[in-house]
């Protein structure tokens, strides 16, 4: 008995594990990007397609903080290449800087890739676009990630009410965002692209955001080099992702290792969280009027990153999901997907663990009905020498 009871344990705690390894609810995020001038905001779209594939992320638009003619098509490009071609996608209509690439990479992109939107004005306004998706997410659900600049939030804490909601943009942040993860800034102190050059809206998002913020400096993303495994993958054709890299790396000499990961390491943590690779520093940004940033370790609510592995573990991941290829879409009508008792569609990776159960389940049958044998063996000779 005490052995049946140690392969019950052993079945129980199998069945436990299986159903606890199930998937964390995707985090809602909303991606805020320059997309140029530099090309590390196409490594930091590619892993934030590549999450979601995954199931880690759900993504509820991207944002452009430049509007730079055609920035709305080279985001939807990228969407429409990762099988997301209706994402929503937000451009600022009113004052914004409008840096674009100096590679062309991105007037490549746009003569060869397939994309809806063909001007800025058929994407949304970003700030009316945030304030519509916040006010149908749950509370205290949505992670915002910037890797370029903070004009779009800016403008969002200083809306007042709407049809979308009767709340400020500082009340409706307070309400709905869980986090804001920022590519910028340099630690302690410095000076970052990011930051300084919309200085007054940098300074007004991290004077006045109500909720917790964590950033990923400078220093973090320049060591993190990226992208030549992808280009020199054969296996990968007619990826926008890379010949973006394929074209901008040969024409810096400091990216002739790769180019360095600074918006990538942002989207990481803003999805998988932070603690694997890296700790916090909490205090909160000083944004100068040049644009230059200092570090209060005396205030709260806001944190940066510091180094806790070596910076290559980073690097290899960040390779590693740059290369990730567009999951096709099947239509789960023509799939003949097993439904549960209740009706509800059951997972693949569901199916997969009952299957790995009832296995387990078959061989402990057996070992129990070897176990009865030998214990009859046993019997019958401890019968034949009693006799």
């Amino acid at each position: 008995m005490r052995t049946i009871s140690i392969i019950f344990i052993a079945i129980f705690s199998f069945t436990t594990a299986c159903f606890s390894q199930r998937k964390a609810v995707p985090v809602p995020v909303i991606f805020d990007s320059d997309m140029g001038p530099d090309y590390d905001d196409v490594g930091a779209i590619t892993i934030l397609h590549a999450l979601a594939d995954k199931g880690e992320a759900k993504i509820l638009a991207t944002m452009a903080s430049t509007n730079y003619e055609g920035v709305a098509g080279v985001l939807n490009i990228f969407n429409t290449y990762f099988n997301r071609p209706d994402l929503p996608i937000g451009v600022p209509k009113g004052n914004a800087l409008s840096l674009r690439d100096w590679q062309h990479w991105t007037d490549t992109l746009l003569a060869k890739y397939p994309h809806q939107l063909k001007t800025n004005n058929q994407a949304a306004d970003a700030v009316s676009l945030y304030r519509k998706l916040l006010a149908g997410q749950p509370d205290n659900s949505v992670t915002i990630v910037t890797v370029g600049f903070l004009t779009n939030l800016s403008n969002l804490l200083n809306t007042s009410g709407d049809s979308y909601s009767p709340l400020t943009g500082i009340g409706l942040v307070k309400k709905k965002v869980k986090q804001l993860v920022c590519m910028a800034g340099k630690f302690p102190s410095g000076w970052e692209f990011n930051v300084m050059k919309d200085a007054q809206a940098s300074k007004n998002v991290y004077d006045n955001w109500p909720t917790q913020i964590i950033f990923s400096g400078f220093e973090i993303g320049v060591k993190i080099k990226a992208g030549l495994p992808l280009i020199n993958n054969k296996t990968i054709a007619n990826s926008p992702v890379k010949n973006a890299f394929r074209i901008a790396i040969p024409m810096a000499r400091e990216d002739s290792l790769g180019r360095s990961s600074w918006d990538e390491t942002a989207v990481l943590i803003a999805i998988k969280g932070y603690s694997q690779w890296y700790t916090l520093h909490n205090g909160k940004m000083k944004v100068a009027a040049d644009g230059s940033n200092t570090w209060d370790d005396a205030a709260n609510g806001q944190a940066y990153i510091a180094e806790k592995v070596n910076y290559t573990v980073v690097q290899d991941l960040i390779n590693q999901l740059i290369m990730h290829q567009p999951v096709k879409r099947v239509n789960r009508r023509s799939t003949g997907q097993t439904r549960s008792s209740g009706g509800s569609r059951m997972s693949q990776s569901t199916q997969n663990r009952i299957a790995q159960i009832e296995a387990l389940s078959r061989k402990v049958d057996k070992i129990e009905a070897n176990i009865n044998k030998r214990e009859r063996e046993i019997k019958r000779v401890e019968a034949h020498e009693r006799d």
